[in-house]
């Protein structure tokens, strides 16, 4: 039974500290390019923080500040990212894949947030049987709306 995750080719304190700096990395910009085992690693990391985000609790701010960096991020977390995902479960972030790095061949991704302006495409919008206005929405969004309705 193999689980915990790649190595990366890193020892494990090189790994952590890589991946907390990708993590918070990408909560300050929403969206970055990188190798695919990497995006595939702290896709699920990212979306853990904005659940402690979502969560809003003194323990889960708590959690935040042990893993992120800066200030900066766990601020953005708890108060932007929060909001704009109160309506979603789950699914923060999308992984979208690049063409080969030129050098050595890498595979390479992108990982960004959902819901946002700038976005590659738009997130689908959440399911027919929930209820939710469309103004909570960023424009991107909307416009897919409009377009399945129709």
């Amino acid at each position: 039974m193999r689980g915990g995750g790649r190595k990366l080719g890193r020892k494990t304190s090189h790994r952590i500290a890589m991946l907390r700096t990708m993590v918070d990395q990408l909560v300050q910009n929403q969206r970055i390019r990188t190798t695919l085992a990497k995006a595939k690693e702290i896709k699920p990391l990212a979306d853990k923080m904005v659940t402690l985000g979502k969560r809003g609790t003194v323990e889960a701010r708590r959690k935040a500040q042990a893993f992120l960096r800066t200030d900066d991020a766990i601020h953005r977390v708890f108060t932007e990212m929060a909001e704009r995902y109160k309506l979603r479960n789950g699914g923060y972030t999308r992984l979208a894949h690049l063409p080969a790095r030129q050098k050595d061949g890498a595979k390479m991704a992108v990982v960004e947030f959902v819901d946002r302006e700038g976005e590659i495409w738009p997130a689908r919008p959440p399911q027919a049987n929930q209820k939710v206005p469309k103004q909570l929405f960023p424009p991107a969004a909307r416009a897919a709306m409009d377009e399945s309705s129709s």
